[in-house]
């Protein structure tokens, strides 16, 4: 039996298992997530050279590489379930290129729906971009897709699945770019940190679910003795006042994600907190950490307790160095960092913004060591800057049916957002704030020194120093209510494309009318982040943008065709917070 998910296309997740060897189960319990790794060299290592690293995926370098998409069955949690496998494993292998080199990958599709690959970051032909509705009509069951592209820039980046759900089921994997020249980050060695999560529930049962009851993971939700906590602290008037705005706004103040450990195994290297994901150093040595966060709806906050991170690159790019004792990380972000250990071992921590689990691994002398687990720090309440943006009193409008009265924001305008902005809009915040020096929600109060986009700056400086030709402005919208998302109050497939100029210099104006953090990715070009000034802050291809907050950057239109542009939370996309930008 068979269940049918988005566009008609099988959803093997919810197909009934098949009868195979136990060898090729992904060990996510205790091991690194390879399957079937003597099928996967015997079917595609022959146009490639393969490394096999002594844990986490495998490695496979040069200019020709074959890829082979499968259902397989995982073990990630003690049950067992079907996962989307690459060349037999999960994470798929870490595929490493040469800048100024030509790649060819053939993609094999080996699953019974359509499937496809995109390359995050990497700049290519939109051809290329691997996009189905986009760029190209996505790769049929049992078909070869051929992608081949020059490499034309180094660093950090991944690759995953652009079709339905199936990033989260398993189809995702590293890219590393060795620069043409020497590389100008030294590091005695080098290991990829990938972050990712997953779920024994069928996606699409759990998209469907959210869009039921948007609040349905969240199980860290305000309770009579917060109520009572809040009123002793801070009187009656003020409490009640707070929980009237959240009752208007149709949110919980600890609405920080869509989903939680509730649902979500949290995964480094494709191994969870249990099975200890282990990478070496030797005492001495400077150790360069690619992290990546390749989860489909998770923030990750990243610390190694008791060791500095010096951060190098974000996104692909060189950075100016700046220490740090944690940074957050969005999905689709990578940010490159060098530590110095000085001890046998280490605890890499990834927790989650909304503080439900942690995906974890140890840094050591020798396999299996462990370090010290900090405690769980509570979740944060959204504060009145992630709803209100810069001018409390003034800069605020919501959906709101009731017309209720709210004693202490008096001054608040309260309009019908939804009919005045679209059926998809709860929300507008005229006033939002413009700085980038706020680390978000959860690590406003650390004592520690927290990495903001304040703290990037990109070591080249800009590359187009022409002023914009003109500006567009974006409204990031959405109802937690009906569990839609949007921009400009209009879900994707009801919208119209975005058109630049070939060749021409603009700039963008992205404003979160939400309360929930975004990660927006344009596709084919760089976005050149700006300060609240208008300075030139560092280049990126995804941009966080917290609640009630407007970011701004620069875009070079030099990238002819059609391309997508998208919060980078996989439900979020698929909700509707999607456009098609077109350059022509």
């Amino acid at each position: 039996m068979q269940y049918r998910g988005p566009n008609g296309f099988v959803d093997q997740a919810r197909t009934l298992l098949p009868d195979v060897s136990r060898r090729r189960f992904v060990q996510g319990l205790v091991g690194g997530g390879l399957v079937g790794s003597t099928f996967a060299a015997q079917q595609f290592a022959s146009a490639a050279e393969v490394s096999s690293p002594s844990n986490g995926a495998q490695e496979l370098s040069g200019t020709v590489f074959n890829l082979g998409m499968e259902v397989l069955p995982v073990n990630f949690t003690g049950k067992m379930r079907m996962g989307l496998a690459i060349n037999g494993s999960i994470p798929a292998p870490t595929l490493r290129w040469r800048e100024g080199d030509e790649v060819t990958i053939n993609v094999t599709n080996k699953l019974s729906e359509r499937t496809s690959v995109h390359w995050h970051g990497i700049l290519l032909p939109y051809q290329m971009d691997g996009v189905p509705g986009i760029s190209f009509d996505g790769i049929a069951p049992g078909e070869t897709f051929q992608y081949r592209f020059k490499v034309r820039q180094s660093g950090t980046y991944w690759y995953h699945s652009h079709s339905g759900f199936q990033e989260i089921r398993g189809m995702y994997g590293a890219i590393i770019v060795e620069p043409r020249e020497e590389d100008v980050i030294s590091a005695d060695r080098d290991h990829v940190i990938l972050l990712s999560e997953w779920t024994d529930e069928d996606p699409m049962y759990v998209f469907s679910r959210l869009k039921t009851l948007g609040h349905l993971y969240n199980f860290r939700q305000p309770t009579l003795p917060d109520l009572l906590s809040e009123i002793a602290r801070q009187g009656l008037d003020s409490a009640m006042s707070k929980r009237e705005m959240f009752a208007i706004m149709r949110m919980k103040p600890t609405d920080l994600g869509d989903l939680s450990a509730a649902t979500l195994t949290y995964l480094m290297n494709g191994t969870s907190p249990a099975g200890n994901e282990n990478r070496l150093f030797s005492k001495g040595e400077t150790v360069r950490l690619r992290f990546i966060n390749g989860a489909g709806n998770t923030f990750f906050d990243v610390r190694i307790p008791d060791l500095p991170m010096t951060v190098v690159q974000a996104d692909g790019l060189n950075v100016e160095p700046v220490t740090v004792d944690e940074f957050r990380c969005a999905p689709g972000e990578t940010y490159d960092v060098l530590v110095k250990p000085t001890e046998d071992a280490y605890t890499i921590l990834a927790e989650t913004m909304e503080r439900s689990g942690f995906a974890m691994g140890t840094l050591s002398v020798r396999p299996g060591l462990t370090a010290p687990i900090p405690q769980r720090r509570e979740p944060q309440w959204l504060s009145m800057t992630d709803m209100m943006g810069t001018e409390m009193h003034e800069g605020m409008a919501m959906s709101d049916h009731s017309q209720h009265s709210m004693p202490e924001m008096s001054q608040v305008q309260v309009r019908h957002a939804s009919s005045e902005f679209g059926p998809s809009t709860d929300m507008r915040v005229d006033t939002p704030r413009t700085n980038l020096d706020d680390p978000g929600i959860g690590l406003r109060e650390a004592s520690h020194r927290v990495l903001t986009y304040a703290d990037l700056h990109g070591l080249n400086g800009v590359v187009d120093a022409r002023e914009p030709d003109r500006e567009i402005e974006l409204h990031l919208t959405g109802s937690m209510e009906r569990y839609s998302w949007s921009i400009d109050g209009l879900e994707y497939g009801k919208s119209t494309p975005v058109h630049f100029r070939y060749g021409e210099r603009l700039r963008v104006i992205l404003h979160n009318d939400t309360m929930m953090t975004h990660p927006m990715h344009l596709h084919g070009m760089w976005s050149d982040l700006e300060d609240e000034n208008g300075n030139f802050q560092t280049r990126k291809h995804v941009l966080s943008v917290q609640p009630a907050q407007q970011l701004r950057f620069r875009v070079t239109a030099d990238a002819l065709g059609k391309w997508a542009w998208h919060c980078h939370l996989l439900f979020h996309m698929d909700a509707g917070m999607f456009r098609e930008v077109v350059v022509a």
